[in-house]
């Protein structure tokens, strides 16, 4: 199905009532955390949006994981952290996998202090190293948090949120002891595996569920930091690939979804031009009518008749 397609699909879907996301936003917005056992996932239903969830993993097997333009092999006992906003693939080498991850939103953990931000923690932040190899100590210690972390997820203990947001912490300062010794090696094909990546980054971003979810990443120099690489080197890559400009791949994939988003919601041009990273409707507007010939409020008039 072709990106436009699945975006129009997506928002015909939300008029149908059991396809209403409303409760899954206020999930989100009040911090959503789940726990699970590797071994138990292939029965399990992992229907998240990708793009809200961190992740942190305790893995033992051998995976093979792969960045923008390195790799790494993963053959002993780990932990990662995963930033939605940095894209990876994970290829599982051996046939026993096990371990444990957890998933939550950035509202799961950040509750105090609402100006801080996990894409500023040493773990999170984009562009530093996410993987961990514990000792034999501290693997076991590791395990019994995320053991608790399953006991208490299906308690019925009143404050178990509160409980279960300690042992993540706990899991984070107990990575902060470690000293990361990743031994990565740069991939031959990175231009093609940064072009790939960063089209999956490009798609990840949408579609727009809520008027009050606002893109992150708008410009080529945007996606260069999430991917860890220099602008001018993903400049490169994506011209010489695809022959257009990575600026006119946003701005086709933008306008795309400003089109869904007035055909296919209620939401008013500045809602719209909000949740797309525009600070004022009016610059919105200059856009949309340069890429299509039209102002927004025409193409909706256009639809309504």
């Amino acid at each position: 199905m072709k990106s436009n397609e699945s975006v129009e699909r997506f928002y015909q879907l939300q008029r149908l009532p059991e396809a209403n996301l409303a409760g899954q936003q206020v999930a989100v917005k009040s911090g959503h955390f789940n726990v699970y056992d590797v071994e138990q996932l292939c029965t399990t239903d992992l229907a998240y949006n990708r793009r809200d969830f961190y992740k942190i993993s305790l893995l033992t097997g051998v995976y093979q994981f792969n960045y923008a333009d390195r790799g790494v092999r993963i053959d002993q006992p780990a932990l990662i952290f995963s930033n939605p906003l940095v894209p990876y693939s994970c290829e599982v080498v051996s046939e026993a996998q096990t371990g444990y991850l957890c998933l939550f939103t950035e509202d799961f953990l950040v509750i105090n202090d609402r100006s801080a931000s996990l894409q500023d923690s040493p773990l999170f932040k984009i562009g530093n190293d996410p993987i961990f190899f514990p000792d034999e100590t501290q693997l076991e210690t590791l395990r019994q948090f995320f053991r608790q972390m399953l006991a208490e997820r299906d308690s019925t203990y009143p404050y178990k949120q509160d409980l279960l947001r300690n042992y993540v912490n706990l899991v984070i300062h107990e990575a902060l002891k470690m000293q990361p010794q990743t031994p990565y090696y740069p991939h031959q094909n990175a231009a093609s595996r940064i072009v790939a990546l960063f089209t999956e980054l490009l798609e990840r971003q949408f579609p727009i569920d809520s008027p009050n979810r606002v893109l992150k990443l708008r410009t080529a120099r945007d996606f260069a930091v999430c991917l860890s690489v220099h602008v001018n080197h993903l400049n490169r890559a994506v011209r010489e690939l695809t022959g257009k400009t990575t600026t006119v791949h946003i701005a086709e994939r933008m306008i795309s979804e400003a089109k869904a988003l007035l055909q296919h919601t209620d939401w008013s041009v500045s809602e719209i031009a909000f949740s797309l990273g525009f600070e004022y409707p009016t610059y919105f507007n200059n856009f949309f009518k340069k890429h299509t010939g039209l102002p927004p409020r025409a193409l909706r008039a256009k639809k309504a008749i």
